[in-house]
């Protein structure tokens, strides 16, 4: 993504300085002569705010995320804890619950990368349900129990569903497009205000490119939670694996 950044600011960085300085065209634009410089803070304030609220979105997306894993992993765990309770040695429960796991840990998981999500592990997901709900089990496990079982089968399809969704949301994308725009406008109102210094536009235009390919990158690097060099680990789902998968 600094790449992408790098490319994409030092062209347009570099078109502004060639269009004002040198361009057959720059005589035009030194008609413009005269805006003053607090003229620039019109537009990097704005700049600035949005790629503040980018940020806060995204930030905050990544919080729901580890909190959806976790959620999903405690509830596996629970119901794995509350388990002996059915009388059958949990294997009942046990075994759609490992399967479970492990297709959320070795299909579900890999593609949500991509924003999808598996169907194998939606009739993983199925067949745990319908073994949990069946109702020859409240009477062993007592209807409390039986009940608190249910309950986290229940904690365990939202955090998933939460989970899906975060994967596959995109609603930053156009605040992605207006931030990158926003940023060429910021450029051209430095070359406005500096039409007669190109070499102090050059400065001014770097130092702002730099700014934003830093803060933009780094902003970047979170963008998906589950996927990218940031991302939300399923070490709490592999754990959870381990532990209803250990010999009892």
């Amino acid at each position: 993504m600094f790449a992408v950044l790098i490319a994409f600011y030092a062209a347009t960085g570099t078109l502004f300085v060639w269009l004002t300085s040198s361009s057959p065209v720059h005589g035009r634009f030194k008609t413009f002569v005269g805006v003053a410089a607090p003229f620039i803070s019109t537009v990097s304030v704005l700049f600035s705010l949005l790629t503040g609220f980018l940020a806060s979105d995204i930030s905050d997306r990544n919080r729901q995320a580890w909190r959806a894993v976790h959620s999903e992993s405690s509830a596996a765990e629970t119901l794995h804890t509350l388990s002996p309770a059915t009388g059958e040695d949990m294997a009942r429960i046990r075994g759609p619950l490992r399967i479970y796991l492990q297709s959320v840990v070795t299909d579900d998981w890999p593609r949500m990368a991509d924003g999808d999500h598996s169907a194998d592990t939606d009739a993983a997901f199925e067949a745990l349900l319908r073994e949990v709900s069946d109702s020859r089990m409240a009477p062993a496990a007592g209807q409390a129990v039986h009940t608190a079982l249910l309950n986290a089968v229940i904690r365990i399809r939202d955090a998933r569903a939460d989970r899906l969704a975060l994967a596959s949301d995109r609603t930053n994308d156009i605040k992605w497009l207006t931030v990158l725009i926003l940023g060429i406008i910021t450029q051209f109102a430095i070359a406005l205000v500096h039409l007669e210094r190109p070499r102090a536009h050059g400065a001014g235009v770097a130092v702002f490119s730099l700014a934003a390919i830093v803060a933009l990158g780094l902003i970047a690097l979170q963008e998906h939670p589950f996927s990218g060099a940031i991302s939300i680990s399923p070490a709490p789902l592999e754990n959870a694996l381990a532990t209803v998968s250990a010999p009892k």
